[in-house]
């Protein structure tokens, strides 16, 4: 398929001549040297001073060279980490509150994490000055986090651990995108590897005449048989020629096969927002702890892991940044989960402007703003279709939260327990402060509410994020007034088999949230079989239920369901009062998918759908196409399209 076709040759600076015009801008004299950090140009210098800010030398470089410009100190006026660390620890007092200090070597930078962050900086900057003249490293002051994640702990001091290595990568990722250009005209086009007619394994190859970039690498993960994308496919053969690999979030269906990349070959960078990073690892740990006691081998293990986390290169929102030599990236808020993001690609100069929604939710909900839809360009955006049928409408926020206080009532009223099958990311923080908010309010009487698989440190996770969440909630994180809806005393971690045993034997009402949302496995299974029969307990869905898990089966009004129980299979009979509350979904349901599109600036020209099934995205596609006049596309998975 082809949706346009043009030839342009286009023109760009090597790293060469990039160095050679950044040197008729420093006067003579000023020392310095030029290196790159994937698509950043550093400059590493002693005298940083000399340089300035956006207004001095870097700012004029920048104008020049039209490429980010990154400012480094020379390692000859760098303290080493242990001296540093004493220096900021007797500089700043008490009243800073000083938690933890983390150094990254890659970067040249120190974050000092601590209670008050106003107090550390010092009056008009003075203590960050003070660190910066005295010890040379690059200095950064951030709140110390509600709720401690170990996640974000271990990934701070890996990366430490590896800073000479991941230096090392960051120049060879940057001579990859300023490496000479090819010959031949200008074109693009997007292979579909995965998440096209179905949903799970989302996967996109774009391809140009110059480079090659791979969005999402998802795992099917209601697949036993065929989980992965489509790998063998000669577009994405051989592995260690793709240029880049960008994530829209961390969502095991949209990354959980990237080590299998890195397993086979690749060593390319890996593209995404720094919550995402830490999701990422959180989950894809996850899922070969269950897959192991199942007893499914994963297609990848904890080194390729390792590997992966190695060759992160975090990008925040609205931050742009060369990724292939015609290649420019930009991430945009998505409103799905932690750090989820659309990716805006910049192709050729500007001769094709592409965006893939990843997954998304047009509309503000307790955690996130309503996702982007302002983009400097775009001619073709790529669509989910998840909820794009006629008849998929969801409930409003609101309408969802009073669905809760609802069947929380009746369960708790007959003495009963309420089992909620959660995504550890997303929609248990949603659940999390919609019944906060129940139980601070007095519209019901509260319960202890057991949190159980992930939950705890996805929500620790959250609050080292607070950037990536709405004001109202990053205030109450932030602030410590007794707002934080994440460390209320109802809520409380299942540490161990023994304390999940000893829930499942009390009486007494309760609620549990417990992964994994689609009861493909994980704890929730073992509360789901000891209480499943009891009419006074309820199972209430809050999340998307994929064709082929138990969960769809028990949606669709199943009286009994076969189980795996100490190694024996079981008849367990459904008893309990079933529910599913469809507006905490993170998705958008098709009048936000409509207006998400009409509210576009621009609007594209071209629209393609995936993550649905046939039904789904033909029929959005069919929509879109009546209502805006636009060219739609739904193809299957393995197909090509020609976008210029």
């Amino acid at each position: 398929m082809s949706i346009c076709g043009t030839e342009v040759y286009i023109m760009r600076l090597s790293f060469k001549e990039m160095k050679d015009q950044i040197a008729k801008i420093v006067p003579k004299g000023v020392t310095y040297d030029v290196d790159l950090e994937a698509g950043d140009i550093a400059i590493i210098t002693p005298t940083p001073d000399v340089f300035g800010g956006g207004d001095g030398l870097v700012g004029k470089i920048a104008k020049k060279i039209k490429r980010r410009i990154v400012l480094r100190p020379h390692a000859s006026i760098m303290k080493d980490e242990k001296d540093t660390e004493l220096f900021i620890r007797e500089l700043l007092d008490e009243s800073a509150g000083i938690d933890s200090i983390y150094f990254d070597a890659c970067y040249c930078e120190v974050t000092v994490i601590c209670n008050n962050p106003g107090e550390a900086v010092g009056r008009r900057g003075v203590n960050a000055k003070a660190i910066r003249d005295e010890c040379g490293w690059l200095v950064s002051f951030e709140r110390t986090p509600p709720i401690h994640s170990k996640t974000v702990h271990d990934i701070r001091g890996y990366r430490a651990t590896h800073a000479a290595e991941r230096k090392k990568l960051l120049k060879d990722f940057g001579l990859n995108i300023y490496r000479p250009q090819r010959p031949g005209s200008f074109w693009v086009r997007t292979t579909a590897l995965g998440s096209y007619r179905e949903v799970g394994r989302a996967c996109h190859l774009v391809t140009t005449n110059e480079s090659r970039v791979m969005i999402d690498v998802g795992v099917n993960i209601a697949s036993d048989t065929d989980p992965m994308p489509y790998f063998t496919a000669p577009e994405a053969l051989p592995m260690e020629k793709l240029d880049a690999v960008v994530l829209t979030h961390a969502h095991l269906d949209h990354a959980g096969m990237l080590p299998v990349l890195f397993r086979y070959g690749y060593r390319g960078p890996v593209y995404c927002t720094p919550p995402t990073r830490d999701m990422m690892l959180l989950l894809q740990s996850d899922y070969l702890k269950v897959g192991g006691s199942e007893g499914k081998r994963a297609p990848y293990d904890m080194e390729d892991i390792r590997t992966c986390m190695r060759h992160v290169v975090d990008v925040d929102w609205g931050q742009t940044v060369d990724i292939t030599p015609d290649v420019k990236l930009t991430f945009h808020n998505a409103g799905h989960i932690l750090g989820s993001s659309s990716v805006h690609l910049h192709v050729g100069d500007g001769k094709h402007n592409i965006v893939f929604s990843g997954d998304q939710k047009y509309e503000k909900s307790w955690l996130f703003d309503a996702a982007n839809t302002r983009f400097p360009r775009c001619e073709t955006l790529v669509i989910e279709s998840t909820y794009g049928a006629s008849g998929d409408f969801q409930p409003s926020r609101e309408e969802a939260n009073q669905e809760l206080q609802d069947i929380v009532s009746r369960t708790i009223q007959r003495g009963g327990k309420m089992i909620c099958p959660v995504f550890a990311v997303g929609r248990s923080q949603e659940v999390m402060i919609a019944i906060d908010e129940l139980f601070r309010s007095g519209s019901v009487k509260p319960v202890p509410v057991y949190l159980d698989g992930m939950i705890q440190e996805a929500t620790a996770i959250h609050s080292s994020h607070p950037n990536y969440l709405t004001q109202a909630l990053r205030k109450s994180l932030l602030t410590d007034d007794g707002n934080n809806p994440f460390t209320s005393e109802w809520f409380r971690p299942v540490r161990g088999r023994e304390m999940r045993e000893s829930i499942i034997m009390d009486g007494s009402p309760c609620i549990v949230l417990a992964t994994s949302g689609m009861m493909n496995g994980g704890p929730v299974m073992n509360y789901f079989q000891h209480w499943a029969h009891e009419e006074r307990n309820s199972l209430c869905f809050v999340g998307y239920q994929a064709e082929g898990t138990l969960g769809r089966r028990l949606q669709k009004g199943f009286s009994e369901v076969p189980m795996v129980i100490n190694g024996k299979t079981e008849i367990v009979k459904i008893g309990c009062e079933m529910a599913t509350i469809d507006g905490f979904s993170g998705h958008s349901d098709r009048r936000q998918l409509l207006e998400f599109i009409e509210h576009m600036s621009p609007r594209p020209k071209n629209v393609i759908c995936h993550h649905g099934d046939y039904f789904k995205c033909n029929e959005l596609g069919r929509t879109l196409r009546e209502k805006f006049k636009v060219r739609t596309y739904a193809p299957q998975n393995l197909e090509t399209i020609r976008l210029s």
